[in-house]
């Protein structure tokens, strides 16, 4: 009962640290795989580096932590507020060719790295951009304006 309880204890514990990290730190993994990822070797290496004899100790504890992990998901599933609380919510970054810099500040992510992803879907000013999204993996998504989609070929700065 004893790795039970540990195993439960230290999910939440780096769940809570993961969440108050921010999304950006996360790039593709959801917090709850991050977690599992990072506590199933310290779950499994005592039975295999021989500290602990017991094979038991790990897979009690690797199972408790796979259905941890179910538990979670079938609970955010069913609880829109717990849901929210470990998932987050998008966040607005710019409207309307503006930056909403609390929103910046907030999340941590400067001019710039809204102006490379701009780059990458075409657009190379602010003004072009309807919306920047930060979403809950954190990437940022780019949604050019319908009347500013495109630069005039004579007017881009990449055909000098």
């Amino acid at each position: 009962m004893d790795t039970v309880i540990r195993v439960v204890v230290v999910y939440v514990l780096v769940m809570a640290c993961m969440r108050m990290m921010g999304k950006r730190e996360f790039g593709q993994l959801s917090p709850a795989e991050l977690v599992t990822l990072l506590i199933i070797p310290e779950i499994v290496s005592p039975a295999l580096v021989r500290d602990d004899p017991s094979l038991t100790n790990a897979l009690v504890g690797a199972t408790t932590l796979f259905s941890l992990v179910f538990l979670v998901s079938l609970a955010m599933h069913h609880v829109k507020p717990l849901e929210r609380a470990i998932s987050s919510e998008p966040t607005l970054l710019v409207r309307r060719g503006r930056f909403l810099v609390g929103n910046m500040n907030r999340e941590r992510i400067s001019p710039e790295e809204i102006y490379s992803e701009m780059h990458k879907v075409g657009l190379h000013r602010i003004e072009q951009v309807q919306w920047v999204v930060l979403e809950s993996d954190g990437k940022l998504a780019v949604i050019p304006r319908p009347d500013h989609t495109t630069l005039a070929r004579a007017e881009s700065p990449m055909d000098e």
